[in-house]
């Protein structure tokens, strides 16, 4: 069995004296882990970084065996921000968050893409929003889509501020007034497409975090990681 594709490389693992195990999001082949020979060595340190982007061929003797991988560097998408504590740990806290949610094996390019997207993104000023964005689209593509289009108690379309934590859909101030210090901020960047600010990016955070938590890693006994944490503390 072979195939090639385009990966971001999401962790690597020791595996021998000079070997590691990769983690990788590929474009047609969801995630996936490989053998990576030589991967733990001297020479290959600035390129198997993760959110480093690489062109990738897996081999094995059967589809469900660990295989090998050789690869090719095409983007430093994780490499290029080690002088940037913040953006850094952005790249950590996304691959971190893909290893624990994807699916084994399982295609989600439209995930793939979005990632890509906030990798080249991280030169933004706001690239936190982008981050957030990235965090919905992962949802959406897990089947855990949020609905910002109307207030899920009045069903007007104006005056969105929160999201109710049960439906994961938008309440306007005033059908959430009663109720309000249970429902969860929902940021105008996300209903109006702007660059936010920094307390709209930790709304936003605090959003997706909690839908991830809730729908795609508590049914698996699973936390958000702590790098999704550590980002969220260099932010405030």
């Amino acid at each position: 069995m072979e195939w090639r594709d385009e990966a971001i490389l999401l962790s690597l693992t020791r595996h021998g004296e000079t070997s590691a195990v990769a983690q990788l999001m590929t474009a047609g082949h969801g995630r996936h882990a490989g053998l990576v020979r030589g991967g733990a060595g001297k020479a290959a340190r600035g390129s198997l970084q993760p959110g480093n982007r690489l062109q990738v061929t897996w081999r094995g003797r059967l589809p469900e065996q660990l295989g090998n991988v050789t690869w090719e560097l095409l983007a430093a998408g994780g490499t290029a921000w080690l002088h940037d504590a913040r953006r850094l740990a952005a790249v950590t806290a996304a691959c971190a968050l893909a290893a624990s949610a994807l699916p084994d094996r399982e295609p989600h390019p439209r995930v793939f893409a979005g990632m890509t997207a906030l990798l080249a993104g991280l030169a933004e000023e706001a690239w936190p929003a982008i981050f957030v964005r990235w965090e919905l689209y992962l949802l959406e593509d897990l089947g855990f889509g949020l609905d910002f289009t109307a207030c899920a108690a009045t069903g007007v379309t104006e005056g969105l501020v929160y999201v109710s934590p049960k439906s994961g859909q938008a309440v306007s101030a005033a059908g959430g007034a009663a109720y309000r210090d249970r429902l969860l901020p929902l940021p105008g960047f996300l209903l109006d497409g702007g660059p936010g600010s920094p307390q709209q990016w930790l709304d936003g955070l605090r959003l997706t975090g909690y839908f991830l938590e809730r729908h795609v890693l508590g049914p698996h006994g699973k936390r958000l990681p702590p790098a999704r944490a550590r980002l969220v503390d260099r932010l405030k």
